[in-house]
């Protein structure tokens, strides 16, 4: 099997333009808010690295998509130091770590239930109230200012990922709206709408004004109107789409959930364990591909999950190792939008700190400084 032949992580599209890939993308799986405190210590690490300053793209999708959207929308608010931001705690991690102090699924599904409300539109109201206020994708940074963020969610009606960024939002199928102004807790709403309980989300774009571009097969009306959007993880939950089309070095956080054993399934929700069945399948098979596709060289970076393990990856000095079941008990924290209690959040940053520096240290560059400690050392893992 020749280079050019070797099967790739993500689509192709026909007649979709080749870019000849530069610059390092970072992609933020979903996972809830596990996912999201997670990528939290990703991103604490790739600060203290000085890598945070140059990515060139930030995917993300469900949980990813609140720590992505909250970095973005602070962005221009960012204090740099060479290329470490000393303010990232305050205009990044404390409001993450506050809205994890809330629990929002539960009660936007039961206000969704009500006449003339949806659960989009409750969980999007959340997000507003607790993180996002008045912000759209224009408060995004323009690509001469920062990296591009790109929000990724699912579309229901033609079956592939709706991209919600601030140059525009698009589905390849449907066509394109130039400079959205989108609300970022609208967006990020649609990203982590997981079904069943919190999907669909329904964006109206009756008023926008569409492009249609080579590839647009599904122009009509029906499709640029009032259109149904899930969760992205549903076609992606690496977020991985819109990097690794793009990017030379790609850096992959996965929080990522994984389907439960259970030795006597129900009959009555047999369809729903088939469901699952797929969608984990789906995930292990892009994990895996992604990994061949670093060690044939199709691109450089790393991945790095809430699973992995510290020893698998070689690195002589971790800033620790620890066991599998302090892995596993942080790995099965539910997937939801539910408080968790201020040490499980600490924990979860701790270990999302530890395995990026872990990746890091080994297959980015090992001349990076190995840290002194963890963010919250008396937490642990």
């Amino acid at each position: 099997m020749t280079r050019p032949e070797l099967p790739q992580p993500v689509r192709i599209i026909p007649g979709e333009p080749e870019y000849e890939p530069e610059g390092t993308g970072l992609c933020l799986s979903g996972g809830g808010y596990r996912a999201m405190l997670f990528h939290l210590g990703t991103l604490w690490r790739l600060n203290e690295a000085g890598r945070v300053r140059g990515l060139a793209r930030v995917s993300s999708v469900s949980g990813g998509s609140i720590t992505a959207a909250t970095l973005g929308a602070a962005w221009t608010r960012l204090t740099w130091q060479g290329d470490v931001a000393t303010n990232l705690d305050a205009l990044v991690i404390a409001p993450v770590r506050e809205l994890a102090r809330h629990t929002i699924d539960i009660s936007s599904f039961l206000k969704g239930l009500l006449p003339f409300e949806t659960v989009g539109k409750e969980v999007a109201g959340a997000y507003r109230k607790h993180l996002f206020g008045d912000a759209t994708l224009q408060d995004l940074p323009d690509d001469d200012r920062g990296p591009r963020f790109v929000i990724c969610a699912t579309n229901l009606e033609s079956g592939v990922l709706f991209r919600f960024s601030r140059p525009y939002l698009a589905d390849y199928r449907v066509g394109m709206v130039d400079d959205p102004d989108t609300p970022l807790a609208d967006a990020v709403a649609a990203s982590s709408a997981f079904p069943p309980f919190l999907s669909p989300c329904t964006l109206d774009l009756a008023d926008a004004t569409w492009k249609t571009v080579a590839g647009n097969d599904l122009t009509a009306r029906g499709y640029r109107e009032k259109i149904t959007l899930s969760d992205g993880g549903v076609y992606d939950n690496l977020g991985l789409e819109t990097v690794w089309k793009r990017c030379r070095s790609v850096l992959v956080s996965d929080a990522g959930g994984q389907m439960d054993d259970d030795e006597s399934p129900s009959t009555a929700l047999q369809m729903l364990r088939v469901l699952n069945v797929i969608d984990n399948q789906v995930r292990d098979l892009r994990k895996r591909w992604t990994v061949y596709a670093f060690q044939q060289g199709q691109r450089d970076g790393t991945y790095f999950g809430i699973r992995s393990h510290v020893r698998d990856y070689g690195l002589p000095d971790p800033i620790v190792d620890p066991s599998d079941a302090a892995v596993l008990a942080l790995a099965e924290v539910p997937t939801r939008l539910a408080k968790l209690d201020d040490r499980l959040q600490e924990r979860l940053i701790n270990w999302g700190y530890a395995i990026c520096d872990t990746a890091l240290r080994r297959w980015v560059d090992p001349q990076i400084p190995r840290p002194a400690q963890l963010p919250y050392p008396a937490a642990g893992i």
